[in-house]
């Protein structure tokens, strides 16, 4: 039992850490590419992916890599659920004034990088061969205009551990108002990025399975309320409003967001501290360390004919690397600067616009909510296994970018607080 502790709480301990998980999942996400495109492991590896699993006779029987995403990742989502119930209640976004700025980021951010992609799609389809209206994708392939565009929410969500895993790594110097400012427009871009799948990417069945999702929402809110929780109870409630929420056609991981959302956040009982964050800190280790890794895992092993430099070249690869690594920036910047020279509204203290610029290059970070919506955005496997991989080398790219400023920014402020020293 004392074993159990201890382990329990060194992997507490490394989820809580920001570099430590974002490191583990980004090599997955390479693990994953790698063995899909080994000629010695590849045919291993998307034989497992393809297992089906579930409940015969039932819809309830998918590939493991599709559990991995639908199933899996709503331990991740119910986390998110959380922490943003939390955050309205008594966090950053519970005083929408002093949120203002960076909830507007989080908008502009969301905005730029759509345009940027379908900018560089057309100028792929209208000067690039076979003919005007065509893309020419990896492997000659060609694909029609309308087709490749559908891609355009991939490159729209920030990943909020792998972002602030770069501040944790570069930026041990910086205020901690730009890591406040970075994790408001981070939890508004995951609320966005979940109203975004919620209505582009469900397509909508039997009007009575809505009926059951509410149905599991008014007991949920109930359960959780009482004084002594009935874990097993919950537990199956949370797993009937997923089913339900796969039966009517919209994404399964939202029924852990709504069941956040319905979380007490404020101290009941004499309890110490808020019933949602409680949960969500004792969910941040299996979300941390084998919900993320594990997708992230299954959502870069994807299978290319020919994986080579030649894939950067790709119009939906380009197209994604844009969007994330100067759309991303570009909206964030551009809506801080109107908000405060047009809009009236005020930066933190301490801050002026122009630090922001390092953070916002590590808004390009996509990753997570991006490789979800990349595989519901494309019916083409290879078109979205081109998505993916645009995911992947532009949160590469704007990881590296924004490390690079960030350290050099963390570096100015260390010597302007030595200064500061000196002049006492």
């Amino acid at each position: 039992m004392n074993r159990l502790k201890r382990f329990g709480a060194a992997a507490r301990r490394v989820a809580e850490s920001d570099r430590i998980s974002g490191l583990i999942m980004l090599s997955f996400a390479l693990f994953g590419l790698i063995f899909a495109n080994l000629p010695a492991t590849y045919h291993v590896f998307e034989s497992l992916a393809e297992t089906q699993v579930g409940i015969a006779g039932t819809n309830l029987v998918l590939p493991i890599g599709h559990w991995a995403q639908d199933g899996l990742l709503t331990v991740f989502f119910l986390t998110v659920g959380l922490d943003l119930k939390q955050e309205l209640t008594t966090g950053s976004l519970a005083n929408p004034k002093a949120a203002a700025v960076p909830m507007l980021c989080a908008v502009g951010g969301m905005l730029a990088p759509p345009v940027l992609f379908s900018a560089v799609i057309m100028l792929f389809s209208r000067y690039a061969p076979p003919a005007p209206g065509w893309v020419t994708i990896t492997g000659g392939e060609t694909v029609p205009f309308a087709e490749a565009i559908q891609g355009w929410a991939v490159p729209t969500a920030t990943d909020i551990a792998f972002s602030l895993a770069v501040l944790a790594l570069f930026a041990k110097a910086l205020p901690g108002s730009i890591r406040a400012f970075l994790m408001t427009l981070a939890t508004v871009d995951d609320l966005l990025a979940i109203i975004l799948i919620a209505v582009f990417f469900s397509s909508l069945n039997a009007w009575y399975w809505f009926i059951g999702i509410a149905a599991c929402a008014v007991v949920w809110a109930f359960l959780v309320r009482l004084r002594k929780v009935p874990w097993l109870l919950v537990g199956l409630v949370g797993i009937l409003a997923w089913v339900m929420m796969f039966e009517a056609g919209v994404h399964p991981t939202l029924a852990g967001v709504l069941v956040g959302l319905l979380t007490p956040s404020r101290e009941c009982y004499g309890e110490a501290t808020p019933r949602a964050e409680r949960y969500a800190g004792k969910l941040q280790p299996i979300s941390a360390l084998i919900a993320l890794p594990v997708f992230a895992l299954f959502a870069t092993g994807v299978h290319f004919a020919e994986l080579t430099p030649a894939l950067m070249t790709s119009p939906i690869v380009i197209g994604i690397i844009v969007a994330l690594v100067v759309g991303k920036p570009l909206g964030i910047m551009v809506t801080a600067w109107l908000a405060t020279h047009v809009g009236g509204l005020a930066m933190p203290k301490g801050l002026r616009v122009r630090d922001m610029f390092p953070a916002a290059c590590a808004c390009g970070i996509g990753f997570t909510v991006s490789f979800l919506i990349a595989s519901l955005a494309y019916a083409d496997a290879e078109l979205s296994a081109e998505s993916r991989f645009g995911v992947l080398a532009a949160s590469l790219i704007a990881a590296l970018i924004s490390g690079i400023l960030l350290s050099r920014q963390s570096r100015r402020y260390e010597l302007e607080a030595a200064d500061d020293e000196r002049r006492q």
